[in-house]
């Protein structure tokens, strides 16, 4: 077994070679430092690999630090396995919070489940709304759990939330980071500013205003955020509300917006946080990395970052799948109000099942492509998809599959019915594509319909009548 406190004494050795000319009082002493070096590159990893949304640029993770100081603590992991991995499943809930000085501290803004599976070299975020009410939060909205945690008891609020939604998914939630605004600010601020590639124009009229949550004049609470689109300098303060920013005008008021503006901030303080001006700054580097001890709370420790960091340094953008639960009207949720007329959301069913069975699934949606190329088709063949499920995007994710295996997409929609549990595969070519029909039962596991209802006519009668019309079902691509 590698000793790990070892090796890491001795690459302390090999820093203070590497750090000529830099007094003791830049850096932290003793074990503090030790701290300081592996903590700060563990939640770089964590913050900006699956913070909010995960980024990955057509730049290769494993290159973003070279040779140098990175690489060399990536070889410190131990033999250790991290929790789940022996599972292939490790489950990091994310959580994000205003922390001191903002209306509800401790009430989480964000919660994210992102879950690896290491075999696979896969990556999956889902992201639950705040005002989800749930069974396990007394059905109350899921981000009062941290809240409530941490008035009983300071400091136990991820391990409450992390407790509460594996219980609600029925599912081990193995490790949780949760980060405040105040931390997230500082970090923007230290790095001096981030350049972000505005897609759209946002115009949010109703941005709350931080101490104003209580004015009695109603309109002062508010303030209109506007952000150009283009490149933008932004500090600390814009970088969080162009993210949090709930109410755009136009297209950019939905959840999806928001997540993609999410990942817009991130990849940006990614870019910055990476760049060798930061890196070889080590007084910057000790300021970061007394930001986050303050403003970050995690049950990962200096091996586990490491280790993660060495499961997910290859992952490239095509294995990442990302979901968000949303009132959509493909989506699984649906918008009301709660007895005392505050705006919640409910599952679409009723109950919790299509939600854990997109959780504990998830990995099907998305599944890796034989690289060997046995399962592509020889011969021309047409596929309509249809998604005859609540899960958003599953139609969409299998076209991609299909499209590596060499089908010809002619459509992706929704079924009429969406409660199919199969999928199921019409073959509209009479038997005259049975290599291509295997191939297709292969990669979707989809089963042959065993009748031909009447709505069926209406494709075979159409002028681009698809040779195969697949309805996708939640045991999708098994």
């Amino acid at each position: 077994m590698v000793d790990f406190k070892k090796k890491l004494e001795e690459d302390e050795k090999w820093l203070d070679q590497a750090e000529t000319g830099i007094t003791e009082g830049i850096l932290l002493q003793g074990k503090k430092r030790k701290r300081f070096t592996v903590y700060t590159i563990g939640f770089i990893i964590i913050g900006l690999i699956f913070a909010s949304r995960v980024i990955m640029s057509s730049q290769n993770a494993s290159d973003w630090f070279g040779d140098g100081l990175f690489n060399r603590l990536v070889h410190f992991s131990t033999d250790k396995n991290l929790a789940g991995e022996d599972d292939d499943r490790i489950n990091i809930l994310l959580l994000g919070m205003g922390g001191e000085g903002h209306d509800g501290a401790y009430l989480t803004d964000t919660i994210m489940l992102a879950s690896l599976k290491p075999s696979t070299e896969q990556v999956s975020l889902i992201s639950f709304p705040r005002d989800l009410v749930t069974p396990v939060s007394g059905w109350q909205k899921i981000n009062t759990v941290n809240a409530y945690a941490e008035q009983k008891e300071p400091g136990s609020g991820g391990q409450a939330t992390a407790d509460a939604i594996g219980e609600l998914l029925q599912i081990p939630i193995h490790y949780y980071v949760r980060i405040d605004f105040n931390g997230f600010i500082k970090i923007i601020d230290e790095l001096g500013g981030v350049e972000v590639n505005v897609e759209n124009q946002l115009d949010d009229y109703s941005y709350p205003i931080m101490g104003q949550e209580d004015n009695p004049n109603y309109y002062s609470r508010f303030e209109h955020l506007h952000v150009e689109p283009g490149t933008q300098t932004m500090d600390g303060s814009l970088a969080l509300k162009y993210a949090r920013s709930r109410h755009g005008a136009g297209i950019e008021g939905s959840d999806f917006a928001r997540a993609r503006r999410q990942q817009l901030v991130i990849e940006a303080a990614k870019n910055k946080l990476l760049s060798a001006k930061t890196l070889l700054n080590p007084v910057m580097i000790a300021r970061l990395s007394e930001g986050f001890s303050r403003n970050v709370s995690t049950n990962i420790g200096a091996w586990e970052a490491i280790r993660l960091w060495d499961l997910v340094k290859n992952i490239d953008k095509s294995k990442i799948i990302n979901q968000i639960l949303s009132d959509a009207p493909d989506n699984l949720l649906v918008s009301g109000r709660g007895e005392n007329g505050a705006y919640i959301l409910t599952p679409r069913s009723g109950n919790f099942s299509a939600i854990r069975n997109l959780t504990q699934n998830i990995f099907l949606l998305n599944p890796p492509v034989n690289e060997n190329g046995a399962d592509k088709i020889n011969d021309h063949a047409s596929v309509t998809i249809l998604n005859g499920t609540w899960i958003t995007g599953l139609a969409g994710k299998t076209s991609a599959t299909l499209e590596g295996a060499q089908f010809d997409i002619l459509e992706v929609g929704n079924a009429s019915i969406r409660d199919y549990e199969k999928s199921l595969v019409y073959d509209l070519t009479g038997g005259q594509k049975e290599e291509s029909l295997k191939i297709l039962q292969r990669v979707t596991t989809a089963s042959i319909a065993p009748d031909h209802p009447a709505w069926l006519d209406a494709y075979q009668a159409a002028s681009n009548t698809p040779d195969f019309l697949l309805i996708v079902g939640t045991d999708s691509n098994r």
